[in-house]
């Protein structure tokens, strides 16, 4: 396996219609973990809210895209354990699709795919690539599986990606 790794930027952005796990004050105090086979990240608690607002960003190392990255929610519980608010996997496969295609010098804003929900994703609405100041981002909305509701936003962007496993390119910044 190839140990040169690229690093893929997630921004953390929202939840939204989060299931509430609190039956108390009809709400939940969601928090995010993000992990991938050698790495986990935590954003902080938002409390009492099913709407939260993290902006939050997370750096991955990414070595092999085969590799799942997987996000979960959680209702932070104070005296049992946390409750489970659903699940989801980021795909960046379609993203690297776009890295492929050695694009240069394109407007800002310009969308260069438009990834479509499947039932191999968990898109929850269409995701568009977009070409901003040089660089390649991917916004998702993901809807959580094992969960009665809710969805979360992120953005992903990858640095520095020379070397990658299943990534054909060399010519990133």
């Amino acid at each position: 396996m190839n140990n040169r790794t690229g690093l893929l930027r997630i921004r953390l952005l929202r939840g939204v219609n989060l299931a509430i796990r609190d039956a108390t004050t009809r709400s939940s105090d969601p928090y995010v973990v993000i992990s991938t086979a050698h790495q986990k990240f935590k954003s902080r608690v938002v409390k009492k809210n099913c709407n939260p607002e993290w902006n939050e960003e997370f750096t991955l190392s990414i070595t092999d895209i085969n590799n799942p990255i997987k996000l979960a929610v959680f209702d932070k519980d104070r005296f049992t354990k946390d409750d489970g608010m659903g699940s989801a996997k980021i795909d960046i496969k379609p993203y690297i699709e776009c890295l492929n295609m050695g694009l240069e010098n394109l407007p800002n804003g310009c969308v260069v795919k438009r990834v479509q929900p499947s039932r191999s994703n968990n898109l929850a609405d269409e995701s568009p690539c977009v070409w901003n100041d040089g660089k390649i981002v991917q916004d998702m909305t993901l809807r959580l599986e094992n969960a009665e509701c809710g969805e979360v936003m992120i953005q992903i962007q990858l640095f520095n990606a020379a070397g990658i496993k299943g990534l054909r390119t060399n010519s990133l910044a």
